[in-house]
């Protein structure tokens, strides 16, 4: 597929995505998953409201659960305390809907609870569903037969009914359009540009870059037998940002606490990113943020040649796709060994991410989608208001 962002949906009318100079009209409610330590809630919605107040829309964001939760989820405590007060708050949010003209709901309103349920909250309120990951799968999968029987047809019934759905890749866009979406803009998780200011590459051993967190860095560990070789043939560091403690026996390891001020700067310090992935239908369903990330810095990223991952590197332009451990051995061998291949490879996907995959690309679209959409339902609400005094 090739780089459009606005994709219609089989047997549906696009949404258009023209410029246009005209304010937005209305209120919105983005209903967030998590707070501001969430990647998907921070990157998918909240870095959109200064844009979307900047052309009138009147903003509100709702985290269902807040960073208590997740502090506990990557350091291995009890979490009960924080999802309990995250269903109590959700006590409120039918009123908090009622008063909005859009909902833009981040996977789900009420995780593991039937859809029923969460449509009874959701009104006549019209709503966006937004996905970056393969969702639906956590149910459809479930080890539980319980949770098969109720939940594994929620997102499904949730989408068809969805005035639109906002997909982060290819994958995700397949499975909504096999679901019955109406509208469907595919949108990838994106980077402001002026957050990540390249730098030059490092002296130093030769440092290979990971981005994420606790639960995403096991994948490290398909890369276990190469990187330990790669150690014995010569320096090299492993810097793992965002998984403090990891560990990987035979290779020189310096992990690191994430925070979003540094996220970019410790980037910087790495001559290479990788993404490796197991092939999994979950894994494809991934939206490859970190290698985004990484060429926003300007430095080459090597990917598993699954999914997301390769539509997003140019394989042999602004990075490697890797389909066996010969070739993730190969690939940070050549990098290791030519420097210069490594500043080229950087400073074309640097290039890349400012066409494709920044914030000066997205926001627009974005923007003017979600104008055209309220400007809909106005019409429609007029128009059943003409039709109630017609009777």
């Amino acid at each position: 597929m090739s780089e459009p962002l606005l994709l219609p949906a089989h047997h549906s009318e696009s949404i258009a995505a023209a410029t246009s100079d005209n304010p937005i009209s209305g209120r919105l409610l983005c209903a967030m998953r998590y707070g501001a330590l969430g990647a998907s809630s921070r990157l998918r919605l909240a870095q959109y409201a200064p844009f979307l107040r900047q052309v009138g829309l009147d903003v509100t964001l709702r985290p269902f659960l807040r960073d208590d939760y997740l502090n506990a989820l990557y350091t291995g405590r009890s979490r009960t305390g924080a999802a309990l007060g995250a269903y109590c708050r959700a006590l409120s949010v039918r009123a908090e809907i009622a008063q909005h003209d859009l909902l833009w709901i981040e996977k789900e309103l009420l995780p593991w609870l039937p859809y029923w349920l969460e449509r009874g909250l959701l009104g006549d309120t019209p709503y966006i569903l937004d996905f970056d990951d393969a969702w639906a799968l956590r149910y459809a999968q479930s080890s539980s037969s319980l949770v098969k029987l109720l939940l594994r047809n929620k997102f499904g019934n949730l989408l068809r009914q969805a005035a639109l759905t906002i997909v982060a890749n290819d994958t995700l866009y397949r499975w909504a359009v096999s679901e019955g979406a109406r509208n469907i803009l595919l949108l990838p998780t994106v980077i402001d540009p002026a957050r990540y200011q390249p730098t030059p590459l490092p002296g130093g051993p030769f440092t290979i870059g990971w981005i994420g967190t606790p639960l995403t860095a096991t994948y490290l560990h398909l890369l276990a037998a190469p990187l330990r070789l790669l150690s014995q043939e010569g320096p090299l560091k492993l810097l793992v940002i965002g998984a403090p403690g990891f560990t990987m026996p035979g290779v020189d390891v310096e992990s690191l606490p994430w925070t979003e001020a540094s996220e970019a700067m410790m980037i910087g310090k790495c001559h290479a990113g990788i993404m490796p992935l197991p092939d999994t239908e979950w894994a494809n369903g991934k939206s490859g943020y970190k290698l985004i990330q990484y060429m926003a810095m300007a430095r080459p990223a090597i990917a598993s040649a699954i999914g997301a991952n390769n539509r997003i590197v140019h394989d042999g332009e602004t990075g490697f796709l890797a389909h066996t451990p010969d070739d993730w051995l190969a690939y940070l061998r050549q990098l290791r060994a030519n420097p210069d291949l490594a500043a080229r490879m950087g400073a074309a996907a640097r290039l890349r991410v400012e066409q494709h995959y920044s914030l000066a690309v997205t926001a627009p679209i974005l923007t003017e989608t979600l104008s055209e959409l309220l400007g809909n339902i106005a019409a429609h609400k007029v128009k059943t208001r003409f039709a109630a005094r017609e009777r």
